[in-house]
């Protein structure tokens, strides 16, 4: 191996030094999912002392983390956890909330307990919910680090700047994508495959709205794709698999695609 290389690579580990490793981070993101959900956790607490003492020791995962991200302002970075961990009985919350939704939405779910241990969309909702938090507080790249991570596991890519309201159900969830400017009201369910996107990939276009709102009590089926920041679906309404949207919905709509074949 050429010398030139050789010092070209160590160059760029020097440069990265403060670059915040993506496995540490999933570390983090599985041991905080195994706090709030004991289903996912490694360890049985013998006390209530040692569980606090776990809290305490995921702030300074998180802390550690914040100090290798270079674009986090160290200044803050006590001020973010506190925030952040402040957060997560509200976290926990919302969860339970997707949880019992995605129960009641399926009829083959036998429990939630069911629906936390297998369901794609509980963990991808899960990594959204804590990566948005993050993403609220300004913080670069972590919060994409996390949401990147559950779509590596799920096939489901829901952006953390995303705006997701209450009991939200995904259902088989492959294919999902979620765009950043995205927003969802409450008790909306999508199914695989759906897309929530934008009309435009121009760069010069990544400050304004560029994904649709969904309104709330919205079923999506398989397939869609809803395009746009001015698009907005109205609330109660309907949108068969397949079909393609760039235009607003009105209320209460019930959109599909047939097909002429076996007319």
């Amino acid at each position: 191996m050429e010398k030139y290389f050789i010092s070209k690579l160590y160059q760029s580990h020097v440069a990265c030094q403060r670059c915040p490793n993506p496995m540490v981070i999933h570390d983090f993101f599985n041991e905080l999912l195994g706090t709030l959900f004991p289903d996912f956790s490694k360890y049985q607490f013998k006390s209530e002392r040692e569980f606090a003492l776990h809290i305490e020791k995921l702030k300074l995962q998180l802390d550690q983390i914040l100090h290798r991200n270079p674009d986090t302002c160290l200044a803050k970075a006590e001020e973010f956890i506190n925030h952040f961990f402040g957060e997560l009985p509200q976290i926990l919350e919302m969860l339970l909330q997707d949880v019992a939704a995605m129960y009641q939405g399926d009829p083959a779910a036998t429990s939630d307990k069911e629906v936390i241990r297998t369901y794609p969309g509980f963990l991808a909702i899960a990594a959204y919910r804590v990566a948005h938090v993050l993403y609220q507080l300004n913080i670069q790249i972590i919060p994409r680090m996390i949401t990147e991570y559950a779509h590596s596991k799920t096939g489901i890519d829901i952006h953390p700047g995303a705006n997701i309201g209450t009991h939200f159900c995904i259902d088989h969830g492959t294919g999902v994508v979620i765009g950043e400017t995205t927003i969802i009201g409450n008790y909306v369910k999508i199914y695989q495959g759906v897309t929530l996107g934008a009309l435009s990939v121009k760069k010069e276009d990544a400050k304004i709205k560029r994904h649709p709102t969904i309104g709330n009590k919205v079923v999506i089926y398989a397939g869609a794709t809803i395009l746009g920041g001015n698009t907005v679906v109205g609330e109660g309404s309907i949108i068969g698999g397949n079909v393609w949207i760039t235009k607003s919905v009105d209320p209460y709509s019930k959109l599909y695609y047939q097909s002429e074949i076996g007319r």
